[in-house]
């Protein structure tokens, strides 16, 4: 099945977890109430056109051929203007434009390029590949899609992650990611559970001079277990409707639904638990 069809049916994903973590009520808005959000963040847009463009790239390397830096910033270029086309809910920091966002991502992209190794002894296995698996004592499976599978001489498997991100990621932030934790839970049990399995971040850095990183990690079995703990409380949580809002997150400024959440608060609208 695809990840869009993954998605029509009850499930809870990383992203969704995290969401939930961070303002229950936002996550009941988009996950329960399914309300369509007041406004489309630049930085979504920004994140899925990488995530398009990348793939692309990905895709004639697995090809045999292998983009330059011109015919890579032609691809973004286009992505880009068919994304903010016609886009009237989107909604751009301050400071940001649709020019200074695309002279951003041919940057990124640039370095991307640059400074990406070869992988010369890995082969690609997929690209935003599907997966589902379930956890005990949970009634609906855990969904997400991978950006790109690997395998390298050895035969360990690297599950790779595109981020982009406005500073450098620490050693914690990498060991700590729980989307990467839910990613080997999820190689696991669908068919690489017999592979060394390594995780990777490929993270555009949108700096005074963009940057390229990569940074490695793995998971064992603590780290299992503590994923699934947060999985299984996140899940009791929402069993419950105890959709907690949070009113100070770093969300709140690109929140799609500012006026449902001062509805709630006030209550004058229909969204009350």
């Amino acid at each position: 099945m695809t990840l869009q069809e993954l998605r029509q049916a009850p499930h809870l994903s990383a992203s969704g977890i995290s969401e939930f973590i961070e303002c229950g009520l936002s996550y009941k808005f988009s996950h329960i109430d399914k309300l369509q959000p007041e406004s489309y963040p630049d930085t979504l847009a920004f994140g899925s056109v990488i995530h398009k463009v990348l793939e692309n790239y990905h895709q004639l390397m697995m090809a045999g051929t292998i983009m330059d830096i011109e015919e890579i910033q032609a691809v973004w270029e286009k992505h880009w203007l068919i994304t903010t086309t016609n886009r009237a809910d989107l909604m751009y920091s301050e400071g940001k434009n649709f020019e200074t966002l695309l002279n951003e991502g041919k940057q990124l992209l640039a370095a991307y390029v640059e400074k990406r190794p070869e992988d010369k002894d890995c082969i690609i296995l997929a690209l935003e590949e599907p997966f589902s698996f379930m956890i005990e004592g949970i009634e609906v499976p855990i969904i997400g899609g991978v950006d790109m599978i690997l395998e390298d001489s050895n035969g360990a498997i690297i599950i790779v992650d595109f981020k982009t991100a406005g500073r450098a990621y620490s050693p914690t932030d990498v060991d700590q990611n729980f989307q990467l934790s839910v990613y080997h839970m999820a190689a696991k049990r669908n068919g690489y559970a017999d592979r060394e399995i390594i995780l990777r971040l490929d993270v555009l850095e949108k700096k005074k001079t963009p940057d390229f990183k990569q940074y490695y990690t793995t998971r064992g079995a603590e780290d299992e277990k503590r994923a699934i703990r947060k999985i299984k409380a996140v899940h009791e949580a929402i069993q419950k409707q105890a959709f907690v809002p949070n009113d100070t997150s770093w969300r709140c400024k690109n929140c799609g639904y500012k006026t449902a959440c001062n509805n709630w608060f006030l209550q004058e609208g229909t969204h009350e638990n």
